[in-house]
């Protein structure tokens, strides 16, 4: 069995797509429509699993409720530093400034997407 990958609903396709590819380095695999919709598959550079991003015609004028199920995404940082460049140059800020989760050097950091979902940044992992 293998993971293939997560969906998450957008209201702001461009806003969304902005942010998964300039920021996040993900790229389109796949685009496709279906009656009420358009399906975005995004991957990472390594094509481990992708990000599927629903795009509904009919979008609620304030969003998707996120509901208290969901926790967050998480993504590997090769460098805080080089990362939050790109954020604060793109118009991002952290949700959660980059921090020492072990004492041993693994950082985390939390930013959310333009829908509010929250997303993990990890550099240096160690459990």
């Amino acid at each position: 069995m293998k993971f293939l990958h997560t969906m998450i609903r957008v209201k702001n396709i461009d806003d969304s797509l902005k942010f998964y590819t300039e920021l996040m380095d993900m790229h389109i695999v796949e685009k496709r429509r279906l009656d009420d919709c358009w399906l975005y598959f995004l991957s990472d550079e390594e094509n481990t699993c992708q990000l599927e991003l629903t795009y509904n015609d009919e979008t609620p004028d304030n969003g998707y409720d996120i509901g208290t199920g969901f926790g967050h995404l998480a993504y590997h940082v090769d460098s805080f530093d080089e990362f939050s460049e790109k954020l604060y140059k793109l118009g991002y800020k952290y949700l959660y400034e980059p921090f020492d989760l072990t004492g041993k050097g693994s950082m985390i950091a939390f930013i959310n997407d333009p829908d509010g979902y929250e997303i993990e940044l990890i550099q240096s992992v160690v459990w």
